[in-house]
């Protein structure tokens, strides 16, 4: 594991007593922050898109790189302009850092990144040094905005938000059922993202007013080779336990998934309060009829809107043999961070650090894919106007069952056995 040494060029220093003038009044706003790149007016946005596209988080960052390979297109039909930029953390923090250095070195106006909430972080540190805006699409642990950074910018949940959402969904889900658990256990990974979680369980849970107890939580290391032991472990813990509350990504699901059949642990639903893996395209791949009836409430695509047509038609079209449904989640929030950081420098009508940064601060933009209110943000650069949807998994496709008014199908709980499945 190494660190790319930063690579600061300086051009030529012969400045015209106009160009003197515009850095002075660029150093004034942009007072506190390190040395950020002098963006000359332009025409063209350069978005850095950071992701994790090798390594353990491989597939959604490949996910969310569909987004990203698309929007130029989808967004010059709406007329915004934009040149993306694109570079792989390998998953890993440290490269995350200095690929972030080395795209606002190459040029790059605002960071779009990084899907994962410890590598948001090192990206974030950088963005702030260098003055550079930084949206992010998907990474959730609440200390983010958290910080007092001024470039920062997030257009998704924070794990507070996530776990409180998604756990008043839980309570929709067994009124509309007809079936309340008193028992719960919870799994979750002890990366960045499932610590953050496990935190806000713990911070929040006293305070909602929940039907059943937790029982025991169960913390593994998403790396390991299988698990097990931990499902051993909640398999024993849950002998009157009903309900399995888990925080996973893709491959750790899929494991997590294969144990529960392999060791006959049936309990009535496997229920996510908001992290990835049980609606990812992999996850029905690999485990087919075992896949459906898992549950996961986080904020989704409103397939009616105008936004979200666009974007599945070019999806459709650049990745024919492809389902959008078992990407979309990831594709629509990287096209949406996108999205955010094209809208702000239509406005601003420059790429220069301090005007995008005002601009991104004045945000109110309604056309666009995921369900809930217009995307603003707060003075810490948190969109609070973030909502959930249940999402269940039927006939293996990711399948709104709540709230009524936008569901897709009735929810099914309890779910069926694993040696009941179709």
């Amino acid at each position: 594991m190494t660190n790319d040494h930063k690579n600061r060029r300086d051009g030529g220093i012969t400045l015209s007593r106009r160009a003197l003038g515009q850095a002075a009044i660029a150093g004034g706003v942009l007072a506190g922050f390190g040395r950020a790149p002098a963006f000359a007016q332009g025409t063209v946005l350069k978005v850095g898109v950071l992701l994790p596209r090798s390594g353990l988080l491989a597939q959604a960052g490949q996910a969310c790189q569909r987004g990203a390979e698309i929007a130029p297109a989808v967004l010059s039909e709406l007329g915004y302009k934009v040149e993306v930029m694109s570079a792989d953390t390998e998953s890993n923090a440290d490269v995350a850092r200095s690929r972030t250095e080395k795209l606002i070195n190459d040029g790059a106006n605002v960071i779009v990144g990084a899907f994962d909430s410890g590598q948001t972080a090192a990206a974030a540190q950088v963005c702030e040094q260098r003055g550079v805006p930084l949206v992010m699409n998907i990474a959730a642990a609440d200390k983010l905005t958290e910080q007092g950074y001024k470039t920062v910018f997030r257009n998704f949940p924070t794990s507070t938000m996530l776990v409180s959402n998604g756990m008043a969904l839980m309570k929709d889900l067994f009124a509309a059922t007809g079936t309340t658990p008193k028992t719960a256990v919870f799994l979750h990974a002890n990366d960045t993202f499932g610590m953050a979680n496990k935190a806000a369980v713990d911070a929040l849970f006293p305070k909602l007013d929940m039907p059943f107890q937790i029982v025991e939580s169960i913390s593994y290391d998403p790396r390991a080779q299988d698990l097990a032991v931990e499902v051993a472990k909640a398999k024993a813990k849950a002998t009157g336990a009903e309900l399995a509350i888990v925080t996973t990504r893709a491959n750790d699901a899929i494991m997590m998934v294969r144990e529960m059949v392999k060791q006959r642990w049936e309990p009535k639903a496997i229920v996510s309060p908001g992290s990835p893996g049980l609606y990812d395209e992999q996850f029905y791949k690999v485990l087919g009829k075992y896949s459906d009836f898992a549950i996961t409430n986080l904020p989704w695509y409103d397939p009616k809107a105008a936004m979200t047509k666009r974007v599945e038609a070019a999806f459709k079209k650049q990745y024919p043999n492809d389902r959008f449904e078992g990407y979309a989640f990831n594709v629509a929030f990287t096209f949406e961070a996108i999205l955010i950081a094209a809208d702000a420098f239509k406005r601003a009508g420059t790429a220069e650090s301090s005007a995008m940064l005002a601009a991104l601060r004045q945000t109110n933009l309604a056309d666009k894919l995921m369900v809930g209110p217009a995307i603003t943000f707060d003075e810490k650069g948190q969109n609070t106007n973030l909502v959930s949807a249940c999402i269940q998994n039927h006939k293996q496709r990711p399948t709104v069952v709540l709230p009524k008014a936008s569901a897709e199908a009735d929810p099914v709980f309890p779910m069926p056995g694993w040696g009941k499945r179709a």
